[in-house]
Formats: structure tokens, sequence, C-alpha cells
């Protein structure tokens, strides 16, 4: 199967040597998804707020791979601080409807630009 590199320009540039995503068939798999604004190149305050724009930026990674987020079938939560499970979890719910993908959350030392979040999914076309 062809590997086919996913590149957006409605979601953060790479900042290293890695794609935004990658689709194999039917299969799409995001890159970590720092909540990084686009337009101003800067993360929102708050864990509701990054959570929302990893969760958006994930989004446009999907759309341009011919996807979109009912077909994530596994994420990924990378949480600076798991005391913002609660709030992370409230935001995260309103991305998904119906049947909820697989999902592993898991605290971390430190994430690039001290976010305090990073989201990756693996989902179909």
């Amino acid at each position: 199967m062809e590997k086919i590199i996913i590149s957006t320009k409605n979601a953060p540039a790479a900042i290293g040597p890695y794609s935004q995503g990658v689709r194999i068939g039917d299969m799409v798999y995001t890159s970590g998804q720092l909540p990084i604004n686009i337009k101003s190149g800067e993360m929102p305050a708050g864990i509701e707020a990054q959570t929302k724009q990893s969760l958006e930026n994930i989004k446009s990674i999907l759309e341009e791979a011919g996807s979109c987020m009912n077909n994530v079938i596994k994420t990924l939560v990378f949480l600076k601080d798991m005391n913002d499970f609660v709030k992370m979890n409230e935001v995260y719910s309103s991305f998904f409807t119906g049947n909820f993908p697989a999902r592993s959350a898991v605290q971390v030392a430190k994430l690039p630009k001290d976010a305090l979040i990073e989201i990756e999914v693996i989902a179909t076309v």
C-alpha cells in the first residue's frame, strides 16, 4: 500500500521531522497535535481552550485526508497535569457523538512548547 503524507495549512506545521498525518489504505494516523492556533501561532490559555484547539487541528488534518471525527477509532491524550482530566473530558466529549473512540490518557512530565495537552488519533477513511 502507498503511504500518503497528509499536509494542510489548516493545522500547525510540524515543528520537527514528522508529518501532520499519514494515510495508508483506509487508515489515517495523525501526529500529536499541540493546541497551536494557526492564525496567531499562539496557544490559548487554559485546558479547555487548549483541548478544543488540539481537536480542531486534528479535525483539519482528518478532513484533508478524506476522513472526519466520526471515523476516529483511537485517541491518545497527553496531559501535563492529570488534574485537568475532567475539564479535558468536557471539551473532548463535544467532538465525538454516539460511539466514542477507544482512548488512552496519560500524564507526562513536559510537552513541547509547554503545552497543557497534546492529542493524536487513528481514524478510518
